[in-house]
This record gives structure tokens, sequence and C-alpha cells, in this order.
């Protein structure tokens, strides 16, 4: 028994620790290759290439399908900050709508220089939808077209919520699960 538990805490880590390895190509100062799980010191390697084997960690499973892949070759970012009602409507557009996004603060000095080299100024908000469409301040009626067109769905997907076992206080206080289809009855 002590043998089983053993070989399958065993296999669990074995599946864990591939889902998230990573492998280190690098070459010395002397052109020798080397292939490591941890990073090269820094004064030994000349050229550095990190690798991750092993699976990708899973896709949330919860979007559909549209969401998944329209978010996949038109990723949204919104640069934002907290400029008051615009900034606030934008972040609730795309969260009622169901669209998975970025959101970059545009205070931090990398995101502004970032933003100014995007659109040229420093206004918020922004939407950035893939790597073409860039609108500038809050236009429901605009960002509603550059969604539809990179294949957003156009509401919110319904997301089953999980169903949870009905509950039962004892005599005692404690609540139990209700099993079976009668009022607490065994």
């Amino acid at each position: 028994m002590k043998l089983a538990v053993f070989f399958c805490v065993l296999c669990m880590f074995a599946v864990y620790s591939a889902q998230s390895a990573s492998l280190y190509r690098w070459v010395d100062t002397d052109g020798k290759v080397h292939y490591t799980e941890q990073p090269p010191p820094p004064s030994a390697a000349r050229k550095v290439e990190e690798k991750t084997i092993g699976t990708p960690p899973a896709d949330d499973g919860q979007l559909p399908y549209a969401s998944r892949l329209a978010a996949k070759n038109f990723p949204v970012t919104l640069y934002n900050s907290g400029c008051g009602e615009a900034c606030t409507k934008a972040r609730e557009h795309l969260t009622q709508r169901g669209v998975p996004f970025n959101e970059k603060d545009a205070g931090m000095p990398d995101v502004q220089a970032e933003l100014k080299k995007l659109i040229g100024a420093l206004e918020v908000p922004v939407l950035a939808v893939g790597t073409v469409t860039r609108l500038k301040g809050y236009e429901p009626g605009a960002w509603n077209a550059a969604l539809d067109e990179a294949g957003y769905p156009k509401s919110a997907p319904f997301l089953r919520p999980k169903s949870k076992q009905p509950v039962k206080a004892d005599a005692k206080g404690e609540q139990k699960p209700v099993t079976g289809g009668g009022e607490g009855k065994p």
C-alpha cells in the first residue's frame, strides 16, 4: 500500500515537473555546446537559448472557441489609468463583452514610452486590437466595430456556474450535504 502511494506521488511530481521545465542551450567561451536545466553562469556563456519543454499550461477552456481564436490572432490590450469615467467605462465595456484583455497602467514610465511609440501621445484610454488597430479615447461604436472585425463575440458568453450540492443543517447546526432525494431521511 505504501509503495502504491509513493508511486502515485512520484508520478504526479514527474507530470508536474515535465509541464514546467526549461532547458538551456548555451555555448561556452571555448565553443562547446551545453544543455542544462539551470541557467549558465553569466561569465561562462557566450550564447544562451532558453527552451520550454513539455506541454504548455492548459487553456482556460471557459471561453468559447471564437473568443479563444480571436484572442490568439488579435490580442487586446487596454492602456488605462485612473483617468476617471472614460477609463472605467472602457474597462467595463471589455469585461461586459467578455473580451479577454491585458491592461497596462499608463502611469508607469515604461508603459508611457510604449504608448508614445504606439500612438504618438500620452492619452488614455487606448485600445489595441492585434498589431494594427489602435483606438484613442473611449467610443463604444468604434470599439465594438474593431472587436467585431477581430472576431470577438458580440456579447459575453454564458458560462454555466458550477452546481453546488445542496446542504442541510443537522441538529448540532453543522451543515452536511443532502444525499438522495429526501428531506435528510436516512
